[in-house]
């Protein structure tokens, strides 16, 4: 009997064996991939900036060169740049699809000289700025206000949706894409309150097409700030604070504190309307990233999942969360539900 009994407890354990070893393999595996996921794609705040291309500051490369070069000036631009057709016109600047040695490129040009100080003051913020968040500078030329950057075919944030319903880009249109853009996006305002010039605001922010305008969409499916044009520096250990520009601002897109505080009992006055600082960034998070999320299957779970957060952004500007906690929340959830995907998976494999 001792014997049977023995023997049944023997075929049992190898019985059990295999599923459980198949089991801490398959969780072993999955945290491994996640590991690698969550380090190839979002490396450490410092290592982003230095291998932003692998050049140092004032040099640059483009599509599979090996070679840094230095940006190009005002000589090389003239002479060898070519123009191909318009792409666009804003407010300050005029862009032109062109050509650099085989390399598609886009040049930006100054189209009303009154907006002289605005084309100068983004192009400072593009050299200070390069980083993996930040359009690449190619070249340019600052006496006959000219720009020159890395040309990205899919155009603005705007054209998201457009893109990814392309038969070519229907099967990165899911929520997993999607949230990892809306990651980028959060991780760029990040970069700007952080960045080393100090904390910086996106003021050309009034509507949410006028957001998605100044963020392009990569190739590669990431988000890079393109458009740096407006972009006041916030001190507040010097008590100095923004506003964005001198008009009055309406409408529910902008934050409350960005809105003139004496409705229609006073006509709105530039000198009297208070300043405030980046949180005006914080509260439009929500807005754009449900854009971003757009309407797949799995995006409505993504935002039951940011529900806490995104109402946390709608807060009073004290009570906001910095971006650095909307980037850690983003991810938090992006990895719970990258798990809760593939664990059941592997638990039917078994």
């Amino acid at each position: 009997m001792e014997k049977k009994s023995c023997d049944t407890k023997t075929d049992l354990t190898q019985k059990l064996i295999p599923p459980v070893l198949y089991l801490i393999l398959a969780v072993l595996l999955v945290n491994l991939l996640l590991y690698q996921y969550f380090n190839y794609v979002y490396p450490s705040y410092g290592q982003a900036d230095v291998e932003h291309d692998s050049c140092q500051h004032g040099y640059f490369r483009l599509g599979t060169v090996k070679n840094c070069s230095p940006w190009l000036s005002c000589e090389t631009l003239k002479r060898e740049v070519r123009k191909l057709k318009r792409i666009g016109e804003g407010a300050v600047k005029r862009v032109f699809l062109s050509e650099w040695k085989e390399n598609k490129v886009a040049l930006s040009q100054l189209t009303v000289p009154e907006l002289q100080e605005d084309f100068i003051h983004g192009l400072q913020m593009l050299k200070s700025l390069q980083s993996r968040h930040v359009v690449k500078l190619v070249g340019y030329c600052e006496e006959e206000f000219t720009v020159l950057t890395e040309y990205h075919p899919f155009g603005s944030l705007k054209n998201l949706n457009e893109i990814l319903n392309l038969p070519k880009y229907k099967s990165f249109n899911t929520w997993h894409i999607r949230l990892l853009l809306a990651i980028d996006y959060v991780s760029i305002l990040h970069y700007l309150h952080n960045s080393p010039l100090g904390t910086l605001v996106m003021c050309d922010s009034s509507d949410l097409d006028k957001v998605l305008s100044q963020y392009l969409l990569t190739s590669s499916f990431h988000v890079i700030v393109n458009d740096l044009d407006a972009l006041p520096l916030v001190d507040k250990n010097a008590g100095r604070l923004i506003k964005c520009g001198h008009r009055e601002l309406q409408g529910a897109f902008v934050a409350p504190e960005q809105l003139w505080p004496r409705g229609n009992e006073m006509a709105f006055e530039d000198s009297l309307m208070p300043p405030y600082d980046e949180m005006t960034d914080i509260w439009k998070i929500p807005d754009v990233s449900n854009f971003i999320l757009g309407d797949v299957d799995g995006s409505d779970l993504v935002r039951f999942h940011l529900f806490d957060i995104h109402g946390a952004c709608k807060r009073s500007p004290a009570e906001r969360p910095s971006a650095q906690t909307v980037l850690d929340t983003y991810k938090k959830v992006l990895e719970s539900l990258v798990r809760e995907t593939v664990m059941p998976r592997r638990r039917d494999m078994l």
